[in-house]
C-alpha cells in the first residue's frame, strides 16, 4: 500500500476529543456507535485543510465559532490543538502543529504554531516556531509580518522550505457527498481536487477522462457498473456555461442511451462520487495527499458494499484513505484486516480512539467471528490502555510545551 501521508495525529480539546494520540496507516476504518466521535476525529483533519485553503477564521466560523470547536467540559478548556506527523512525497518526515486559544466575544488567537521538516541526509532541519504572532525560532530569516489570529504557515508558504508541507496539507480531501449538488448543473472548475459535497464532480470526470487515455475513468465506470446494472460509462458534458455528467446506459430499445445527472438516483450519484474520490489520486499523487470519506455505504444497496470496499483498497495503493463506517459488509471484505480498524467509543462523554482491544483482536485472529458480526454485536471496542499510553507519549509540540 501507499506510505501514509499523516502517520500520527495528536488532538487536544477538539469537540468531543479531550486528548488522543492516533497512529494511522494507509487504510483506516473508524468504527463505533453514533455520537462516539468518529466524525469529530475526521473533522479535525479537515479543519487543518480548511484553515490553510481559506483562513483560520473561516474554518472556525464554518463550524459555529471557536466556542463550538473547543471541547465543552467542567474544566472549560479555553484552547484546542492539533498536531500532524507527516511523511512527505520526497521521503522526508515532518510535523505541523498549532494551538488556538479563545478570547472574549468569540475572538481567538494562535497561541503557538510549529512546523518542522527533517532532512534525509545530513543537512539543515527546516523549522519555525511562532507564538502569539511572533517568531520564537526559525531555520530561515522570516521578515513577513505575522498576525495573531492567522496561521503562519499560510504566510510562510511562499518560502520554498515550507511549501511542501503547506501544499500537502491543503490537498487532503474530505467527503460527505450531496447528491443534489452533484445533480445540479455545476460551475466550471479546474478539476484538481473533488469538493467535499461533490459540486465539481463533472470537472473531475473530465480530468479523469483526459488522463492516461481515460484509463482511470474506465476503471471508475467498471466499478460503477457493478453497483448500477446497465451503466456503460460516464462522460463530462458542457451545457452552456455549466458542466454536468452524462451516464451511458442500456435501456429497452436503446443499448447506449444517455441520461444527465439530473435524472439519476441518489445512490448512483453517491456511488460515482465515492469512486471518483477514491481514484482521483491516480491522476497525480501531488493532487491529493489523503482521502477521508464519511459512511460511503449510505444510500447504497448492500451488494454495492463489495464494490466500494474494493475501490477503497485499490485507492489505498496510491493515497492514504480514512473512512468512517457502520457497515458490517464493508468490514467483512476479505482484504480488510484488524490492523486497518480503529475503534471509537465515548467514555464518560469523551472520545477514545485506538486499535481494537485484545479480546476483539484475538476473536478475529482465531476466526471465531467476522468483523461485521463483532460490529453488529457492539463488541468492537478500542484498547483503552493503548489509547491512554499513546496520549501520554505524544504532545502537541516537539519540546512538549502543550
Amino acid at each position: 500500500m501507499s506510505p501514509p501521508f499523516v502517520t500520527s495525529v495528536f488532538i487536544r480539546n477538539y469537540k468531543s476529543i479531550a486528548k488522543c494520540g492516533v497512529r494511522l496507516g494507509s487504510l483506516n476504518l473508524l468504527v463505533g456507535p453514533n455520537g462516539a466521535g468518529k466524525s469529530n476525529f475526521l473533522d479535525s483533519l479537515r479543519f487543518v485543510a480548511d484553515a490553510l485553503n481559506t483562513t483560520l477564521e473561516f474554518a472556525l466560523r464554518d463550524r459555529g465559532g471557536i466556542n463550538s470547536v473547543r471541547r465543552k467540559s467542567r474544566g472549560h478548556p479555553t484552547h484546542f490543538g492539533i498536531r500532524l506527523d507527516l511523511q512527505l512525497l520526497d521521503g522526508r518526515a515532518g510535523l505541523y502543529a498549532f494551538k488556538v486559544g479563545a478570547e472574549r466575544d468569540g475572538a481567538f488567537v494562535v497561541q503557538r504554531e510549529e512546523c518542522r521538516i527533517f532532512p534525509l541526509l545530513p543537512a539543515k532541519e527546516e523549522f519555525f516556531v511562532v507564538e502569539d504572532g511572533k517568531v520564537i525560532a526559525s531555520s530561515v530569516e522570516i521578515g513577513s509580518l505575522l498576525e495573531r489570529d492567522r496561521l503562519a504557515l499560510v504566510t510562510l508558504s511562499g518560502l520554498p522550505e515550507f511549501r511542501a508541507v503547506y501544499d500537502s496539507l491543503r490537498r487532503m480531501g474530505f467527503y460527505n457527498l450531496n447528491p443534489q449538488r452533484i445533480r445540479s448543473l455545476q460551475d466550471p472548475d479546474p478539476g484538481q481536487l473533488l469538493a467535499r459535497d461533490g459540486r465539481n464532480l463533472a470537472a473531475l470526470v473530465r480530468e479523469l477522462g483526459r488522463h492516461d487515455g481515460g484509463r482511470i475513468l474506465e476503471q471508475v465506470a467498471e466499478h460503477l457498473k457493478a453497483v448500477v446494472p446497465g451503466v456503460l460509462g460516464v462522460e463530462h458534458k458542457t451545457i452552456g456555461p455549466k458542466e454536468t455528467i452524462e451516464f451511458r446506459q442500456v435501456v429497452a430499445g436503446d443499448e447506449n442511451a444517455g441520461f444527465l445527472a439530473e435524472n439519476m438516483s441518489d445512490g448512483t450519484l453517491r456511488a460515482l462520487g465515492i469512486l471518483v474520490a477514491a481514484f482521483q489520486a491516480g491522476m497525480n499523487a501531488k493532487r491529493v495527499s489523503l482521502v477521508g470519506i464519511e459512511e460511503p455505504e449510505i444510500a447504497l444497496h448492500p451488494g454495492a458494499t463489495e464494490v466500494i470496499a474494493i475501490a477503497l483498497i485499490l485507492a489505498a495503493q496510491v493515497v492514504q484513505v480514512i473512512v468512517t463506517t457502520h457497515s458490517p459488509d464493508l468490514l467483512d471484505h476479505k482484504e480488510i484486516r484488524d490492523e486497518h480498524i480503529l475503534a471509537v467509543s465515548a467514555e464518560k462523554g469523551e472520545t477514545v480512539i485506538a486499535p481494537l482491544d485484545t479480546v476483539a483482536r484475538d476473536v478475529l485472529r482465531d476466526r471465531l467471528y467476522r468483523p461485521g458480526e463483532l460490529l453488529t454485536q457492539g463488541q468492537m471496542r478500542p484498547d483503552v490502555g493503548a489509547a491512554e499510553e499513546a496520549a501520554r507519549q505524544m504532545s502537541l509540540f516537539s519540546d512538549s510545551k502543550d
